[in-house]
């Protein structure tokens, strides 16, 4: 059964999207987590995270969740403790770090599984380049929620191993494990409210024939779609309607006042005849009324940014048919039965070269690359607005769409549904992993890992010599009355300030208490750590502190 659990690397600004601030990978981490609660069948929930505060978090979620099975905590400096888990789910593919944490205990101790969000940043793209640089073996995994991720990826990866076997004239490493799993969700929490609805439909002022369209998504014009080309679609398709009549909510939090301006004013100037009416996202009450009040949703998503596409499948299990653009990940989760996907086109990869050169050089910022990129990314309008004026004349035909959205979203994008694949996943990485021969992945000394090798290591022709002292006698030195004590000048210092102890005040007076002890005869270190019962990693430490502040010396100084 442990097989099949993985400990969840876990910190609270990547699964708390209403202390933190929403947004998509917020919400995906959130709701993975819950999901796990809801549908993971293991024995107990592991936490490995960086102190007992998310550790706290993360319990409160699992009561939240009605988890009675038990929960453990995992201090990320200290993984050899994850057994008899053996997976680590990162929620990002930006594995390298937990890589190189690995790698003093051995590769093949645990295997490390990642997940795509957004893959267009400067920052995910270089952890694709590390992970391949870093100890990543063929057990380990970075999930791609749709083919057109893993594409991209693959596409990525290629580069990268042309460029390994350019610069080192050898063969690359193998790859980790490129599976495609869907994101998922909750299903039951956005079935659909009648009541809300129809409370909605009353307070925008939405007739009992009218057509409202809806969508529920962050509010930016740079980094999730360009809302123009929809409004020009709704217009068109207002004027080919007649009589019938057209609404369009928009449910989500705006990026910026630019976000904002652009939305209001190309509403007024695109589509006079369409009512726009702007909803709070940061509400989950209202997110959920708009999704039961609506006839259809939209995602009219144009931007490179997005990789998945979570809301269509909220629409869908509210029982929304959807409109959508024919985009990456949302040609896998918007089929033909559950609404109409609108093409798009993109120009050639040459015609991009210098804007993606600007954002890499640091020229321009993540921003201006994607608005740039945006701007040369086609969703056709007058397909766009077919696609709306054939539901909006067809009631009969929404329901049925509709329906089918409802049963494809319980059937593939649930949790439920999810969960047992990745923990598949994570059966399949063990298998290999215990099958590789643990010789060929020895361990690398703590102090040699190269991205950040030990200080003392890296700097030690900084000092004028390294400190030895397995030999020498210390003892402590007589000090004026009017000297502070140690835990004094330790609270004088003040570690406290970065939330980090230099050692316990405790631990820091009884090495020197034992040195005043044995002040005429002196001390070795072997004398300190068999006295103390301290590790000697400990003991020099504290010694080089006492050097430090003058409070103890070499006996024969």
């Amino acid at each position: 059964m442990s097989d099949k659990n993985a400990a969840i690397w876990f910190s609270s600004d990547g699964f708390n999207p209403k202390a933190k601030g929403i947004n998509g990978r917020r919400m995906a981490g959130e709701s993975l987590l819950r999901g796990f609660f809801r549908n993971a069948d293991v024995p107990e929930f592991v936490c490995a995270t960086h102190a007992g505060g998310d550790f706290d978090a993360f319990r409160a979620v699992a009561e939240e969740e009605g988890v009675t099975k038990p929960q453990r905590f995992v201090r990320l400096d200290d993984m050899g403790k994850l057994p008899p888990v053996e997976t680590l789910l990162y929620s990002s593919p930006g594995i390298s770090p937990e890589l190189w944490r690995r790698s003093v205990l051995g590769a093949t101790r645990y295997s490390i599984c990642g997940i795509t969000h957004t893959t267009c940043t400067k920052a995910v793209q270089q952890a694709f380049f590390d992970l391949r640089m870093a100890g990543q073996q063929e057990w380990d995994a970075v999930i791609c929620t749709s083919r057109a991720v893993q594409d991209s990826v693959l596409r990525q990866m290629d580069l990268i191993d042309d460029f390994i076997r350019a610069r080192f004239a050898g063969p690359p490493p193998r790859r980790p494990q490129l599976p495609i799993i869907p994101l998922g969700i909750n299903t039951a929490d956005f079935a659909r409210d009648q009541a809300a609805g129809t409370a909605l439909r009353e307070r925008l002022g939405v007739g009992k024939d009218d057509v409202l369209c809806v969508i529920v998504a962050r509010l930016s014009v740079n980094e999730k779609f360009d809302p123009l080309p929809l409004f020009l679609a709704m217009s068109q398709a207002q004027s080919a309607l007649g009589q019938t009549k057209l609404h369009l909510a928009m449910c989500g939090i705006f990026a910026g006042e630019n976000s904002k301006s652009v939305t209001q004013n190309g509403a007024k100037a695109l589509m006079p005849d369409v009512p726009l009416y702007l909803l709070d996202g940061a509400s989950a009450e209202e997110r959920l009324a708009t999704l039961s009040g609506g006839d259809m949703f939209l995602f009219p998503i144009d931007n490179i940014q997005e990789t998945f596409g979570l809301a269509p499948v909220e629409g869908m299990a509210a029982g929304l048919p959807v409109v959508a653009t024919d985009w990456d990940g949302l040609r896998d989760t918007v089929s033909e039965d559950v609404g109409i996907l609108i093409p798009t086109q993109m120009v050639k990869g040459e015609l991009m070269t210098s804007t993606t050169q600007r954002y890499l050089g640091g020229t321009d910022n993540y921003q201006q690359y994607l608005s740039q990129i945006s701007a040369v990314t086609r969703v056709h309008v007058g397909k766009m607005a077919q696609a709306i004026v054939t539901l909006a004349r067809d009631p009969d035909l929404r329901a049925r769409l509709g329906a089918a959205a409802l049963k494809r979203a319980t059937t593939r994008f649930d949790w439920a549904q999810v969960v047992p694949r990745m923990q598949n996943l994570w059966v399949e990485l063990t298998r290999i992993r215990r099958a590789a021969k643990v010789a060929k992945h020895p361990p690398v000394p703590a102090w040699a890992v190269p991205v950040l090798p030990a200080a003392g290591h890296v700097y030690a022709s900084y000092p004028t010599e390294i400190f030895e002292p397995k030999s020498t006698v210390w003892r402590a030195k007589v000090l004026p009355k009017a000297a502070l004590d140690v835990k004094a000048m330790l609270t004088l210092r003040d570690y406290g300030a970065t939330r980090r102890m230099f050692e316990a005040p405790d631990h820091v007076a009884a090495v020197l208490t034992l040195l005043a002890e044995r002040r005429t005869a002196g001390a070795t270190l072997a004398d300190l750590v068999q006295i103390t019962g301290f590790p000697a990693r400990r003991v020099e430490r504290i010694l080089m502190w006492l050097l430090k502040y003058d409070f103890a010396e070499e006996a024969d100084d």
